[in-house]
């Protein structure tokens, strides 16, 4: 049986097919060859688990190495420093038990079984740390010591006492035996696992993890990475795909997410083939095929979406944040210090931008998928939503399941004559591009899908690309700010007709001139025809 493409669980490299890991893995344990303490701290479904697998079978031969989880730990088991112990003392067991822990005798292992059945003969964390020191000086090897999920552990003191106990230990290692080194893996890192439970600012930066290293080891998946995942694939499977041109499609939508990453694989693998439009792999494996797996996959609910509303709800200035980037067109400064931009980054919903003074979304995926969120929480009290599916209905938009996108500016254009006649510049200028994102959204919901070019999205200009059935179209939306503006605008978009290989693109002005013209006319530029609207 071939390998498949994996969004659930561990990742093997004899069973899934993955990008080549062996530079992440040899940066990762030159860390711990050099005997640091470091925390993995990466979004959720990033890959840390898959790494801290893939790196334990890496190091065994050199180290003895316990690599545990604290998913699944309860209340119970944090209620105090003894019951917390015990289930570590546990922990620790079931991989020497199960897992053949090279270097550590017989002996040692048998005081551990003791321990974790409560037979202790000195109860809570400073029996722990003399284990500790007795488990590494016994030990043939150097001890490493890998938790995985540590944010289950975020609430609660018991956990924030056993990591300061970790650091005495690491500062007077030279002289009482000590873990070699130490990898913590989690969404939160400690700092912000301190926040959670102390509220008092006088200690919020005063982490028990402090002495821990940088890990600056990129986990992203970049277009060698996926070209090389594809190439593996295609040798068994021969769609004849382009995979370098593919690879570029999937990380221009995803940035290199991981999952975001495996995800499309899987479904161009696995679900698009046997469709109408794409009777096999042959056919999938195509930006057509693409495309329909990107709708599909921003149509599903999954682990990472479901994870994102939930973080939204449990953060709304982070929320607030991200609308007013989406639809105001807001440059929110870079800051290291700002608590709401750290969480972003940390859940990887933002990262720098290209020039590094302001946050962006991270991924085109991401991005429409706020998008739809943000306007799904609006749809029923939305009177533009209600006048596109009114349209709808009157078939005003189709024509041999081809969008004419030209019907879609006119109407536009006269429902919020219609609807926001009165209403003030300012208004239209905080809520125009949402409006009409409304009112596209019936118009194309469940066939078609669309994204904000994220580079030209700001207070003046956001540019949207539409993918319907297969057609692209490429809509500027724009604030009018005079002749001038606007030739250079329609320049502009020349350039992207020119990247999209298009012929005809459009243009959706909100003007506050008091002489203006509103309606939808048509300007020829050389060889090409921009349908411009004015509203």
């Amino acid at each position: 049986m071939r390998k498949r493409f994996n969004t659930t669980g561990l990742c093997y490299p004899d069973e899934h097919y993955m990008v080549n890991m062996e530079k992440r893995l040899d940066d990762t344990k030159t860390l711990v060859d050099r005997g640091e303490y470091f925390i993995i701290n990466r979004a959720r479904q990033y890959g840390k688990t898959t790494t801290l697998n893939l790196l334990a079978e890496r190091l065994k031969e050199e180290y003895a190495v316990f690599s545990i989880s604290f998913e699944g730990m309860g209340k119970e088991e944090y209620a105090s420093a003894d019951s917390f112990c015990r289930n570590f003392y546990s922990l620790l067991n079931d991989e020497l038990l199960y897992h053949t822990v090279e270097g550590i005798p017989d002996t040692l292992c048998a005081v551990c079984e003791k321990r974790s059945r409560g037979e202790l003969p000195r109860p809570g964390m400073g029996g722990l740390s003399d284990f500790i020191s007795y488990l590494c000086r016994e030990a043939d090897r150097p001890v490493v010591l890998m938790i995985d999920e540590v944010d289950q552990a975020g609430n609660h003191e018991t956990f924030l006492t056993f990591l300061g106990m970790l650091r005495k230990k690491f500062l007077a290692r030279r002289k009482l035996p000590t873990f070699y080194s130490v990898i913590l893996a989690g969404v939160y890192d400690i700092k912000n696992m301190k926040l959670k439970i102390r509220d008092d600012t006088e200690h919020q930066y005063n982490s028990p993890w402090n002495i821990a290293a940088d890990f600056m080891v990129n986990m992203s998946f970049s277009v060698q990475d996926i070209s090389g995942m594809l190439a593996d694939y295609e040798k068994d499977v021969c769609t004849g795909m382009e995979v370098s041109k593919m690879a570029e499609l999937i990380w221009d939508y995803t940035s290199g997410y991981p999952f975001l990453v495996s995800r499309i694989c899987k479904i161009l693998d696995e679900y698009i083939p046997g469709r109408h439009e794409f009777p096999d792999l042959r056919s999938a494996w195509t930006k057509e095929g693409f495309l329909e797996t990107v709708k599909i996959l921003q149509a599903e609910s999954n682990t990472l979406f479901d994870d994102m509303v939930k973080k939204l709800n449990d953060f709304p200035e982070l929320k607030k944040a991200l609308y007013s980037i989406l639809f105001q067109g807001e440059r929110v400064p870079y800051n290291v210090y700002n608590n709401v931009i750290n969480l972003g980054v940390m859940f990887g919903f933002i990262k720098k931008s290209t020039n590094g003074e302001s946050i962006a979304v991270s991924n085109r995926i991401f991005e429409t998928q706020l998008y739809n969120l943000f306007i799904s929480e609006e749809l029923l009290n939305s009177s533009m939503y209600k006048a596109a599916s009114a349209d709808k209905d009157l078939n005003r938009f189709v024509q041999d399941g081809r969008l004419q996108m030209e019907q879609v500016l006119e109407r536009f254009v006269e429902a919020f004559a219609d609807i926001y006649s009165d209403a003030d510049e300012k208004f239209v200028e905080e809520n125009g591009r949402r409006f009409f994102l409304l009112y596209l959204k019936p118009i194309i919901n469940g066939v078609g899908n669309f994204y904000v070019e994220a580079r030209t999205r700001n207070r003046r200009r956001t540019d949207v690309i539409i993918d319907y059935r297969g057609q692209q179209f490429v809509c500027e939306l724009k604030i009018w700010h005079g002749d001038e503006y606007n030739r250079r605008g329609e320049r502009q978009l020349m350039d992207y007709l020119d990247a999209y290989h298009l012929t005809t693109g459009y243009m959706l002005s909100f003007n506050f001139n008091k002489k203006k013209e509103t309606g939808v006319h048509k300007v020829r530029l050389g060889q090409k025809v921009l349908i411009e609207a004015v509203v």
